[in-house]
């Protein structure tokens, strides 16, 4: 059985290699990308799941600002195992990192992702509407969620990166 943990600095490595696999070497030049881009995850918003001391899901979240006033978080990337796919894992890691940001006061989140599947957890096309985003979207992908009713309700034009930047890595002499 798999556990839910917060996700520790030294499974990063590993996470790399699992997004890699989940979402092919293109995952680095997507919109949402551009979002976490230089950006560290939100405080306590990064979980892992871990069955048999293996990693076998992931997700985080991001702080983000709607039109320049509006706090919101991106969701993404949440990624399973192949061989561990259908088991329920990542609707685990969705609902446990809704929780957390709930209980954290952060009032909504957005995507880029398949409605049909987030629709679930109550992230819809048209709260997203009134938003963009820094880079190309299919529409029916961008989704929103309250988390405080209301939080999006001000919420228009463009989403922009508003967390801690990662600190930069120091340069080895030569």
């Amino acid at each position: 059985m798999y556990r839910i943990i917060p996700e520790p600095p030294e499974v990063a490595p590993q996470i790399d290699i699992l997004l890699d696999r989940a979402f092919g070497p293109g995952r680095r030049k997507k919109t949402a990308q551009m979002l976490r881009e230089g950006q560290r995850p939100a405080s306590g918003l990064t979980l892992i799941a871990i069955e048999n001391g293996r990693l076998v899901g992931t997700i985080r979240f991001w702080h983000l600002r709607v039109g320049g006033r509006v706090p919101a978080l991106l969701l993404g990337p949440v990624a399973v195992d192949s061989d561990e796919r259908s088991r329920g894992i990542g609707a685990a890691l969705i609902r446990r990192g809704l929780a957390v940001a709930r209980s954290q006061g952060h009032g909504a989140v957005i995507l880029v992702g398949d409605e049909a599947y987030y629709r679930r957890f109550g992230f819809r096309a048209e709260l997203a509407r009134r938003m963009t985003l820094p880079g190309p979207v299919d529409r029916r992908r961008f989704l929103a969620m309250e988390l405080i009713p209301g939080a999006l309700a001000p919420a228009a034009g463009r989403v922009h990166p508003a967390g801690q930047p990662e600190p930069r890595r120091a340069r080895r002499a030569a």
